[in-house]
């Protein structure tokens, strides 16, 4: 009695492809009860996962672990799309489970891995999927850009807006929080390592994302166009449609901007006056070096030379006490 394993996978989880997979679970459970010599191990199934990456489809991962112990003799799947769109990954799967002594069979195509020339047939169909996904990616791309253009937000929600079938709804509760960080970065002149600090000591909760204040987190509210009424879209984007990894967009493609495109939190002049106020905050000649008020004189020390800010050292000393000093930013960074 061999013992046989089924792959299945459906690329959404929409509620038409959910039933498509249990389809596939049933028609597979009959096909293999129609087999005398076969006995049904286990069906591996990924919900809701692309076929170009293996990467997350972790009952594949866990299929091939137990290819690996020998805990089945067959594997049989419907078609090459669905266990794998990347010709180089069906090719290293099915090796693998060929030196392991399981073959594979491919249902809708006609293919077994036993078979002579089953490397070959199998190359030139993975292939055909492979620009098929490649295809498919151009398509959505294109879709979603024109989308953008129209308006349309993607994304999730943020601290002071719940995105609502593509629209950027003013939630109340956390608009409260976000006036209230502009106002001390701007007007009471405070940095973001204090605004942290001070909205955690009032018990503030973040957004559902976020997982405590910082002084990242400020930074990032401060930066953020949405907050002034204007959309800007494609700060990231995914130059392999293979890996699907995100990458932040340095001008590798047009970014989306729309002014004016929703009610804003805050008033276009206070936005700006945030983003003028970082600029003067910054050390000048350093463009990565970010102002944060984290102790009395950051930022409000300068260098009567270079004009550079001063910023604070400290230094063990050897009775183990802890000595600060300031110095300027530029003789520090040459060692001066």
């Amino acid at each position: 009695m061999q013992k046989i394993a089924v792959y299945c996978r459906v690329s959404t989880e929409k509620e038409d492809q959910i039933n498509s997979l249990e389809n596939q679970k049933k028609y597979f459970r009959e096909y293999i009860e129609e087999n005398p010599n076969w006995e049904l191990y286990e069906i591996y199934a990924d919900e809701g996962i692309t076929g170009t990456s293996t990467k997350r489809r972790y009952s594949f991962h866990k299929m091939m672990q137990d290819a690996k112990h020998h805990e089945f003799n067959l594997i049989i799947t419907k078609e090459i799309s669905r266990f794998a769109r990347n010709t180089l990954d069906s090719i290293y799967f099915t090796r693998k489970l060929k030196e392991w002594g399981i073959p594979v069979i491919f249902l809708n195509d006609n293919i077994n891995t036993l078979d002579a020339d089953a490397e070959l047939r199998l190359t030139i169909m993975s292939s055909f999927a492979q620009e098929e996904s490649r295809k498919t990616s151009e398509r959505v791309k294109w879709g979603q850009r024109r989308r953008m253009e129209q308006g349309i937000v993607f994304g999730r929600d943020l601290l002071g807006y719940d995105v609502r079938n593509g629209r950027l709804i003013v939630n109340e509760e956390g608009a409260k929080v976000v006036r209230k960080i502009f106002h001390k970065f701007v007007n009471e002149g405070k940095g973001t390592y204090t605004i942290a600090r001070e909205l955690k000591e009032e018990g503030i909760p973040t957004s559902n994302h976020m997982k405590e204040w910082s002084n990242v987190v400020i930074q990032r509210i401060l930066k953020n166009e949405k907050y002034a009424g204007d959309l800007i879209q494609k700060k990231t984007y995914t130059p392999n449609y293979l890996t699907h990894e995100k990458k932040y967009n340095m001008g590798e493609e047009d970014f989306i901007i729309i002014r004016n495109h929703h009610e804003g939190i805050i008033s276009n002049e206070l936005f700006n006056r945030a983003k003028q106020e970082m600029i003067l905050r910054s050390p000048k000649k350093l463009e990565k070096r970010k102002y944060s008020n984290r102790y009395c004189f950051s930022g409000k020390i300068l260098c009567g030379i270079c004009g550079s800010s001063y910023v604070a050292r400290s230094k063990k000393n050897k009775n183990g006490k802890v000595s600060r000093s300031w110095k300027c930013y530029e003789a520090v960074k040459h060692g001066i």
